[in-house]
């Protein structure tokens, strides 16, 4: 296992351990985990994202730490959260990401998740030009993703 994975791992398992909310000392936790404390920056970067369902407060000085927050809200108000969080444009491997992190939340079922990803996926778009492709497939991803919205769950 790769140490970003055991500090992640770390991480979301004080998440569960503390209703979603972790303090973290940067400097501590690199030395518990033998790591250096910028391997800790990158995986809060990285891995916990508003796009992932995190939020990520830093204090830096004499005390400084950083504050994890799992964010807990209605399934519908998560997934308009996504849809705002796209942009003009993205690739198939980041919106497989964020639909990947949306079906482990709970936000999307199994099915949803690979109908999107077909949709999205690169050979949908094998005849579109390249330098569309990427603006095509964030307002096809958003559209969907509004639309599982309305859908019942």
């Amino acid at each position: 296992m790769k140490m970003s994975d055991i500090v992640a791992r770390y991480i979301i398992d004080m998440l569960n351990a503390c209703d979603g909310n972790a303090e973290i000392q940067r400097n501590e936790l690199a030395g518990t985990l033998g790591c250096v404390p910028s391997q800790i920056n990158y995986v809060i970067s990285s891995r916990f994202t508003p796009e992932q369902g995190y939020i990520v407060e830093s204090r830096r000085g004499g005390g400084g730490y950083i504050k994890i927050t799992r964010i807990t809200t209605d399934r519908r108000i998560a997934i308009m959260h996504v849809v705002n969080t796209i942009g003009d444009s993205i690739s198939a491997a980041s919106a497989a990401t964020i639909l990947e992190n949306m079906a482990e939340r709970g936000m999307l079922d199994r099915r949803e998740k690979v109908l999107i990803l077909s949709a999205l996926s690169d050979q949908a778009y094998k005849d579109v030009p390249q330098g569309v492709r990427d603006a095509l497939r964030a307002s096809v991803m958003k559209n969907m993703l509004a639309t599982v919205v309305v859908l019942p769950h």
